[in-house]
């Protein structure tokens, strides 16, 4: 009886892993630092800011469930969030700025799939490239120089995208949460999910089956690019600003949240609710490790040891089942 329970909660073990390394970080900021992490202000400053680590990984995921990846998402965030503040500073409408934004975004995402799909090469390779154009441009476009976009606050989209409900509660959040149960959605009873996790898991075996995978993995990267571009449009709106190193600093809260939230790396199977609990984690992390005294340098080691631990984990448990 107790190895029938055991093994219909097998499925669940990554879930169920992410949720209780949560719940004991919490106790443990909250125990270490109790003036912060019992008080509502600290939540409310967390769902400002992690919906937009968690978009970002919810798209990650996806790239990486059909076994693919996709480095240049930060620069497409810069070359996208530039688009948008020059569109809505010309035209004084910030939805044409968002149209510019998302259409740059896919442009970007489908030069990934051009170059991956078309041409093979690998997207590692194919997005590292990408990455260091798209920044380039974005400088070169701009001059180097910041755009201010103070004059977009109080607009109707401002207030849509990153508005605060009832005052307090970041618009972002709720597009964040109601994204990531469409994407579960898609990703668990749509057929273009269930195409990535037979892209992942075996290429070949996928085209046998009549998968269009080259369609399906050009698709992939353009709504990796135009997510990108989303993001960008509401840090830009959080911020009232828009500048050259946008999107820099996302890189290793995106991958640490897709790897330690139970997504393979080897392709073939992902959880998007890990991911969800994943981003909460480590956009915690500095935040409780600062409220705790101890200096912010703690912050690159522990997400790259929590990258590394994960990793490891996945290594091992598919080589056990193998075996």
């Amino acid at each position: 009886m107790t190895g029938g329970r055991l093994g219909r909660l097998r499925p669940f073990a990554p879930q169920l892993g992410v949720t209780t390394l949560l719940v004991l970080l919490l106790a443990a900021f909250m125990a270490l630092a109790p003036g912060t992490f019992l008080g509502a202000r600290i939540y409310l400053s967390f769902l400002s800011t992690i919906p937009f680590a968690t978009l970002l990984a919810l798209g990650l995921t996806f790239c990486v469930v059909a076994g693919e990846m996709d480095l240049s998402f930060p620069s497409v965030m810069a070359v996208s969030g530039l688009a948008f503040a020059l569109v809505s500073r010309q035209t004084a409408s910030p939805a044409l700025g968002l149209a510019a934004a998302l259409a740059m975004g896919a442009a970007a995402g489908a030069l990934n799939g051009f170059l991956v799909v078309r041409i093979g090469v690998p997207s590692i390779i194919a997005t590292i490239g990408a990455q260091f154009f798209w920044r380039g441009a974005a400088i070169v476009a701009a001059d180097g120089l910041a755009v201010n976009l103070a004059d977009l606050r109080g607009t109707g989209l401002h207030g849509l995208l990153v508005g605060r409900l009832f005052g307090e509660i970041p618009a972002q959040s709720l597009w964040c949460l109601g994204l990531a149960v469409l994407f579960w959605f898609v990703l668990n009873r749509h057929v273009f999910g269930d195409a990535l996790l037979f892209i992942g898991d075996n290429f070949q075996a996928a085209r046998m089956m009549g998968i269009r995978t080259e369609r399906t993995r050009l698709f992939l990267f353009i709504f990796m690019g135009m997510l990108a571009a989303f993001v960008s449009v509401c840090i830009c709106l959080e911020m009232a600003n828009w500048w050259p190193t946008q999107g820099e600093g996302y890189m290793l809260l995106v991958f640490a949240s897709v790897f330690i939230g139970g997504t393979s790396v080897f392709g073939g199977k992902g959880t998007l609710y890990g991911t969800v609990v994943g981003s909460i984690i480590i956009g915690i992390i500095e935040a409780g490790i600062i409220a705790a005294g101890l200096a912010g340098f703690w912050t690159r080691l522990v997400y790259g040891l929590i990258i590394l631990v994960s990793v490891s984990v996945h290594a091992l448990a598919l080589k056990h089942k193998r075996t």
